[in-house]
């Protein structure tokens, strides 16, 4: 799913990054460009099980800023996917990857 979202943001990266609006004093434009990279490249990563945990440090920090900066820390409001997405990369961070990662292929080398 967080797939699908930034591919969205990927596909429609001109006219969505003019009005993005920055949240920790750079530009929108290369805020937007980290929130796309979380969201696309690196669920694509989580997905794969590659770099399972350092991929997951920045999908961690976009959910964050969606939930609490963003949405106001608005849990059973509009910031609702944004902590069930904050919930379950942390579960990620925290637990690593699973029995049938990359990661794990590449570890037993």
């Amino acid at each position: 799913m967080m797939i699908a979202i930034g591919y969205d943001k990927l596909q429609n990266y001109a006219s969505k990054s003019a009005g993005f609006k920055p949240f920790f004093g750079l530009s929108g434009k290369t805020e937007f460009t980290m929130l796309v990279f979380a969201e696309f490249f690196c669920a694509a990563f989580i997905v794969l099980g590659l770099f399972t945990r350092l991929a997951a440090i920045p999908l961690v920090f976009a959910m964050g800023v969606a939930l609490f900066v963003a949405h106001d820390a608005h849990f059973y409001g509009e910031g609702k996917n944004a902590g069930i997405y904050l919930v379950c990369f942390l579960t990620i961070l925290l637990a690593g990857p699973g029995k049938f990662s990359l990661d794990r292929l590449i570890s037993k080398s």
